[in-house]
């Protein structure tokens, strides 16, 4: 009898549940969902098998096949609030969040007091950026289970992405008191805190989380970057520094070593340190930027494109950054680079002053000129008096023989910077453009008088040739 329950697959996939199990309470995620996978196939009508497979891909980060194994646990258990639930959680992380609230809006009508479902639902719609809704799913879950710590971590989430760094803090400050072990919860205030400029209290929390995970390279970094920003050099040297020592490769360490260096003048370790990053990292952005910049200044035009060319090519958001590529590509003479890059800016940023400047300049390099003066305009009625702005205005429209609107952008330039020499010369070639011009109208219209007052005088001659000889 004993011998024929050991040879039972169903008694062997069982224990291979229970293994499994076992394996992912001690981490063993690999070996767990092997043992679930090998349950499965024995018995593939298990519903919680499947689910727990789902559980474990997740936590090994392989949502897609996290999704495919909680839909075959609720094609076995359609009415699962939990399964609906982690399925609905993975389509919000991979970006699919039509289909995570439509699983939400199912589970609320199986269940209308399964609290999840709306706490998870913060998330979705945070990053649908639609805060409003998530705000209604956190006073709905607050009536179901006020004390809920996950659902005042979502929704200082939604508070930090809308700048209300101080109501963050306070949801953040909340998830903490009811679950202090909560992961990364002081980093997270400490970041709220940093973002608000407080950067005593954000040094604070940073501590705080480091005293909990001294290893967490992604906390150190971020507690260098405030150091740096703060004015604490020394302080950001060591956390930079500590990262390297636990990882020897950790390319934005690098890249913020070489800001430091590059901050103190101190060009040749500079190099070195973003030479390293961009080798360690070929998609960190930054690295290539700045030995683009270190390249032109010293005059190594060549090397200084290709650095640049290289860093175009990466996902590079920050205005500013793209603004600065935009301007070195323009002295580069390379427009069509520059132009891509100012497209970018205008992208999120339509009242961007400097971007439509830029463009300007980037068509007149290409003698476009009619498009890049309607983007001078554009950039004028922007910025206003913008003395660069004015001056490049003036000087295409004198080019393309627009005399009166040459002499408009100048003078109001003039009149921002009387002293200034370049503004004065281009004032005054304006003004002898101005005047050759009317000159030359003038010549022409006497040159045609001229030649009416022959006529006249021939016609007169004509008429008395012809009567002398009738």
């Amino acid at each position: 009898m004993f011998d024929a329950l050991e040879d039972n697959p169903w008694g062997d996939a069982e224990r291979m549940a229970i293994d499994a199990f076992e394996l992912y309470e001690d981490g063993e995620m690999a070996q767990a969902f092997a043992q679930l996978r090998q349950a499965i196939e024995i018995n593939p009508q298990n519903s919680s098998w499947y689910f727990n497979a789902g559980l474990t891909l997740d936590a090994m980060e392989r949502y897609d096949d996290a999704i495919i194994a909680y839909e075959e646990a609720q094609a076995l258990s359609p009415d699962d609030p939990e399964i609906l639930n982690s399925l609905a959680v993975d389509y919000t992380r991979l970006g699919q969040y039509d289909l995570a609230i439509t699983i939400f809006e199912r589970i609320e009508e199986i269940d209308p007091a399964f609290e999840p479902c709306y706490c998870n639902r913060i998330i979705t719609y945070t990053e649908m950026d639609l805060h409003e809704q998530a705000e209604q799913m956190f006073y709905i879950a607050q009536q179901i289970n006020p004390d809920c710590p996950i659902c005042f971590y979502n929704i200082g989430n939604s508070l930090f992405i809308r700048q209300q760094y101080k109501k963050a803090v306070w949801c953040w400050g909340k998830t903490a008191e009811i679950e202090p072990t909560h992961p990364q919860i002081n980093y997270r205030i400490a970041q709220a805190h940093w973002a608000d400029g407080n950067n005593h209290l954000a040094r604070v929390h940073f501590l705080k989380e480091l005293r909990e995970n001294p290893g967490d390279v992604d906390v150190i970094l971020d507690f260098g970057i405030c150091l740096l920003k703060s004015g604490d050099f020394q302080g950001a040297c060591e956390k930079f520094n500590r990262i390297l020592e636990l990882d020897p490769d950790f390319s934005e360490a690098l890249f913020y070593l070489g800001e430091m260096a590059l901050a103190q003048n101190d060009h040749t370790l500079a190099t070195r340190f973003f030479s390293k990053a961009s080798k360690q990292n070929a998609q960190l952005t930054g690295p290539r930027y700045r030995l683009a910049q270190l390249a032109l200044n010293a005059g190594r035009t060549n090397q200084a494109h290709q650095y640049l060319r290289r860093e175009h090519t990466l996902n590079i958001t920050d205005p500013e950054v793209l603004l600065s590529m935009a301007s070195m590509f323009i002295q580069l003479k390379d427009p069509d680079s520059a132009t891509d890059c100012l497209l970018r800016i205008i992208d999120d940023d339509h009242e961007s002053t400097e971007a439509f400047y830029c463009l300007g300049v980037a068509l007149a390099m290409r003698r476009e000129y009619e498009g890049a003066l309607s983007f001078f305009d554009h950039a004028v009625n922007l910025g206003g008096n913008d003395l660069d702005i004015l001056a490049d205005a003036a000087y295409l429209y004198l080019k393309t023989a627009n005399l009166e609107l040459a002499l408009k952008m100048i003078t109001t330039a003039q009149l921002l910077a009387p002293d200034n020499k370049a503004v004065t010369a281009l004032y005054r070639r304006i003004r002898l453009a101005i005047l050759t011009d009317n000159l030359r109208q003038n010549l022409s219209a006497l040159g045609l008088y001229k030649i009416k007052l022959l006529l006249i005088k021939y016609k007169c001659r004509l008429r008395q040739f012809l009567t002398t000889h009738k």
